[in-house]
């Protein structure tokens, strides 16, 4: 939230148009309705010591709060009932974790984003450590639940570098569904990519024709290994979240993954915001991705 909103007139006959009748209320889920988190982001919020009451820290998971004259604060910014939620995206670079807190004190997103600013951000998803592109955070619970349950479908992108030219039959099994040791996959689009197009990607995938390629420790051997030898870019378009699924895809098509990027979620894509950067989505994208939510939008 960016400044605190008073609670609305309407609040006593509910939120959103929902009935809610019973004062007080769990502060998780006050926390929710105010779109600060999700109610488990929130719990989280409130176990870590952030979320204070009148002023008095509460840490109890099933406190109870009377949002009509109690004063709720997260990292001290004041939680009035009727805050706007905050939805960006960020372009994340390699050798970054998608975390909030690492307790090994590796870079993580959290230090990309403006957390201070909006208490209760958190990345829709993630992204592995090496893996480059577009990440969206929010504090609006109900999106994120939203974008990442698939019910909804909603397609994410990406580029992959991988060993080896796919043939068309490797690219067919991507397209109907490759067997993972977690079950079979959902169909996907997949496109081997050729001149310009590819070669774009490939300095996009840090993965030049001269000099010596981008990043950080195992990613960058691996980039200087594919310099020396075949590589390719293969476009592979999701409509499920499995834990690595890309790679693992790739791998069981016979074409491990060198370097990753994900160049759209649903109906947006990164445009011209450089790496390690953010900004906030605007109003037209936000009905773009409910829109996703609604119909499942296809990455272009």
């Amino acid at each position: 939230m960016s400044s605190e909103v008073d609670l609305p007139a309407q609040a006593a006959a509910g939120f959103c148009g929902e009935a809610e009748t019973v004062y007080p209320m769990r502060l998780q889920r006050f926390l929710a309705r105010a779109g600060v988190a999700s109610r488990r982001g929130s719990e989280n919020l409130m176990t870590a010591g952030r979320v204070t009451v009148n002023g008095a820290v509460v840490t109890e998971l099933g406190s109870k709060v009377d949002p009509r004259c109690d004063e709720v604060a997260v990292d001290g910014l004041p939680v009035k009932w009727g805050s706007a939620p905050v939805t960006l995206m960020l372009h994340k670079p390699a050798g970054v974790l998608t975390t909030m807190d690492d307790p090994r004190g590796r870079p993580t997103v959290a230090q990309l984003v403006p957390v201070d600013r909006y208490p209760g951000l958190y990345p829709i998803g993630r992204l592995d450590g090496d893996t480059t592109g577009l990440l969206l955070f929010s504090t609006d619970g109900r999106l994120g639940h939203g974008l990442l349950h698939p019910s909804h479908h909603v397609s994410k992108s990406y580029l992959a570098c991988v060993d080896g030219a796919p043939s068309e039959g490797a690219l067919e099994r991507l397209r109907e569904g490759v067997l993972l040791d977690d079950g079979m996959t959902a169909p996907a689009r997949a496109e081997l990519l050729a001149g310009q197009e590819a070669e774009a990607a490939l300095a996009l995938l840090a993965v030049p024709e001269d000099g010596a390629p981008s990043g950080t420790g195992e990613r960058r051997r691996m980039l200087a290994e594919a310099r020396r030898k075949n590589r390719s870019v293969v476009r592979l378009v999701l409509s499920e979240g499995r834990k690595h699924q890309v790679k693992r895809m790739l791998a069981a098509v016979g074409h491990p993954v060198l370097a990753l990027h994900r160049e759209r979620f649903g109906p947006l894509g990164l445009g011209s915001l450089a790496q390690g950067d953010w900004r906030e989505l605007s109003a037209d994208e936000l009905c773009e991705l409910e829109g996703a939510l609604a119909h499942g939008a296809p990455s272009r």
